[in-house]
């Protein structure tokens, strides 16, 4: 009888985090934008982003350690040879297939809204990849899904009426398209790896295995990054990407990835841009348009409709 009290307490506990974390990813990786903005105009993509995610690998891993001194410090850390290539499948997906051939496409010239509107196809992807997988997600998703799509071409088409004489590289749209893939793909086949149960840990060794291979990746590309030549915004907005871009959000990314619908993981590109162009307008005075207001409002309603579809049941759901 004394137990009954608690189910329900854990339960609210689960939805609390999985809501929390949702709105780190949201609001965080939505700034992003802006500090990827300033890093890339003075430092190269790759070893850019390479270097973000082995510093921030290791301010994590650092933390991790200290605050886990009663559970065997740095032990916390040791992993085995299947979780250490699964992680490193995933470093490899996310970081570096998804991140890193971003940053190259809009550095072949893929203009940042079309980028946004190509990487906001991942949800579709990761549907695609449930119904071949037989997973059926439930219809209010796949409308959430489909009207989330539909906001966001509106607000980046619309938005972008005024220039639509811009070239927009074939190449650079097709490596953007490219990494909005791998990024869905990873998102989808994380639960099938072999990984450490915490998540914390499997962002760890995610972050940095992703990172050297962006660094030999833009070394090979041949980027020469320069550091000190790097003015104080680049360093500012690059510290940003690492604690809260990385450190942060990544993290929440994972954590939801292993204990939330992946619908509801998905909806973040969705939001994300929205939350850009609010930032843009309080920090960069950039205007806010009707088609703004107008996809704006039909992503938040698509936000919604996949929350409802795809809510964290408790136990007394699930069993009814």
């Amino acid at each position: 009888m004394t137990a009954t009290p608690t189910v329900p307490a854990r339960a609210a506990a689960a939805a609390g985090l999985v809501i929390t974390a949702l709105v780190i990813v949201y609001v965080v990786w939505g700034s992003t934008y802006l500090a990827i903005r300033v890093v890339v105009e003075e430092a190269p993509p790759l070893t850019g982003m390479g270097a973000r995610y082995l510093v921030a690998a290791v301010l994590l891993g650092l933390l991790l350690a200290l605050l886990g001194r009663g559970q065997g410090g740095w032990r916390r850390l040791l992993v085995t040879r299947r979780q250490l290539l699964g992680c490193a499948t995933l470093g490899l997906l996310l970081p570096v297939l998804g991140n890193g051939l971003v940053s190259v496409g809009e550095d072949e010239g893929a203009p940042s809204g079309v980028t946004a509107l190509l990487i906001a196809i991942a949800p579709l992807v990761i549907a695609v990849l449930r119904f071949s997988a037989g997973d059926r997600p439930r219809p209010l998703s796949v409308l959430g899904i489909v009207l989330g799509m539909a906001g966001l071409c509106y607000l980046v088409l619309a938005g972008r009426a005024g220039a639509a004489d811009e070239h927009v590289p074939f190449f650079a749209a097709c490596i953007v398209l490219f990494a909005s893939m791998c990024w869905a793909f990873g998102s989808w086949v994380q639960p099938k790896l072999p990984l450490p149960e915490d998540a914390f840990v499997m962002t760890v060794h995610e972050m940095w295995t992703g990172g050297a291979i962006l660094l030999v990746a833009g070394l090979v590309r041949g980027e020469r990054p320069d550091p000190f030549s790097y003015s104080a915004d680049t360093w500012l907005a690059w510290g940003y990407l690492v604690v809260f871009g990385s450190m942060v959000a990544f993290s929440a990314y994972v954590w939801l990835l292993g204990n939330a619908p992946i619908s509801l993981v998905a909806t973040y590109a969705y939001v994300n841009p929205v939350v850009a162009v609010v930032l843009g307008y309080l920090i960069l005075d950039e205007p806010v348009t009707g088609a703004i207001l107008v996809g704006g409002a039909v992503i938040v309603v698509a936000v919604a409709i996949v929350i409802t579809a795809e809510r964290v049941r408790t136990p007394t759901e699930a069993n009814a």
